[in-house]
Formats: structure tokens, C-alpha cells, sequence
């Protein structure tokens, strides 16, 4: 995967802005599963957000580094707790945003 130019970032900043964050990390941490699931919803939607918990065991920057090593996503922006993630799709129905950004 291409690392992204800021103004592609910052694109899908403003895009993930309305979002609500869909995938939590927990007290159980990054399980294969979790990621696995991750990847799975990135698919489809290609820019998610990740919110870590209170009781969780790892750091915003743990999860980061853990994601961008075992995974092709890139984190786009980290906001307190909140990580944005973003993948393009394998899947053409689903390539809005990696249209766009490609465009940038």
C-alpha cells in the first residue's frame, strides 16, 4: 500500500469526521480476530473508526504500531482514544473513497 500525501489525509479526515467509532479495543486487546474483523469491515467501508477503551491494556500508539505491522491500513489521524483507519477495497462497489482519493 502507498503511503498517502497530506491532502489525502486530510480528505479522509473530513470524511471520517461525521463518523461514529464501530470497532472498541477492550480489556482483551488486538486478537488475531479483532484484526481479522477489522480488515473485514475495512473492506467495505474503507475508513472506520477504532475507540480504546478505559479498560484497556494497550495505548493508542500500541494499537497503531500493532495495525500498520500486521495489516496494509494506514492510520490516517489518532484523536485522544479514537484511532481513523483507512483501507481501500477490494471490492469495486465499495471503492468510493479510494476513488477519491487516488483523485488527489
Amino acid at each position: 500500500m502507498e503511503n498517502l500525501r497530506g491532502k489525502q489525509k486530510r480528505y479522509l479526515r473530513s470524511e471520517a469526521h461525521h463518523l461514529r467509532p464501530l470497532f472498541a479495543v477492550g480489556k482483551n486487546g488486538l486478537t488475531a480476530d479483532w484484526l481479522e474483523q477489522l480488515v473485514g469491515a475495512l473492506d467495505k467501508r474503507e475508513l472506520i473508526k477504532v475507540n480504546i477503551l478505559q479498560n484497556s491494556d494497550v495505548t493508542t500508539d500500541e494499537v497503531q504500531t500493532a495495525i500498520e505491522a500486521k495489516t496494509d491500513i494506514t492510520v490516517v489521524q489518532t484523536i485522544g482514544r479514537v484511532l481513523v483507519l483507512y483501507l481501500p477495497s477490494s471490492h469495486a462497489e465499495f471503492q468510493k473513497l479510494s476513488l477519491e482519493v487516488s483523485k488527489i
